[in-house]
């Protein structure tokens, strides 16, 4: 896998949010022009988009805000059981630390409980900037 899309509506409040995980911004760009609407099927398009590279190296995030066409749907405060992409989970050390760095930038916890899987992980789904669904996991040892 190369990377996930996530379309937003504030870039900079989602490039920050996901530098709290950790996630390095690896750079931004707009992709705009008769060819990049060949590809998605949209025409003529002009998006901004920000790449951002998981800590270990091989994971990436692409996140997008289209300027045109305007955005003709909106998913993100659809429940968990929702058809389509679902949420992204990351794995961290310290999921109380990075709770406390998250809701810096807006998060809530999904069901408003950090959920323990017998002795083994901790989880909870948070919800970010614009109603971004993560997932977060620490693993127990």
């Amino acid at each position: 896998m190369d990377n996930v899309g996530i379309v937003v509506e504030d870039l900079g409040a989602a490039i920050e949010f996901f530098r709290e995980l950790g996630l390095e911004l690896e750079g931004r760009s707009a992709v705009e022009g008769e060819w990049a609407g060949r590809v998605t099927g949209l025409g003529d398009q002009r998006v901004e988009i920000a790449m951002m590279r998981t800590p270990d190296g091989y994971g990436r995030l692409e996140l997008s805000r289209f300027l045109e066409p305007a955005v003709v749907a909106d998913h993100r405060q659809a429940p968990v059981n929702a058809l389509g992409y679902l949420r992204v989970m990351f794995a961290v050390d310290d999921l109380d630390e990075t709770l406390d760095r998250l809701r810096a930038h807006g998060a809530e916890i999904v069901g408003g409980e950090v959920v323990r899987y017998e002795d083994a992980y901790r989880f909870c789904y948070v919800r970010g900037p614009e109603g971004i669904l993560i997932g977060l996991a620490e693993e127990l040892a």
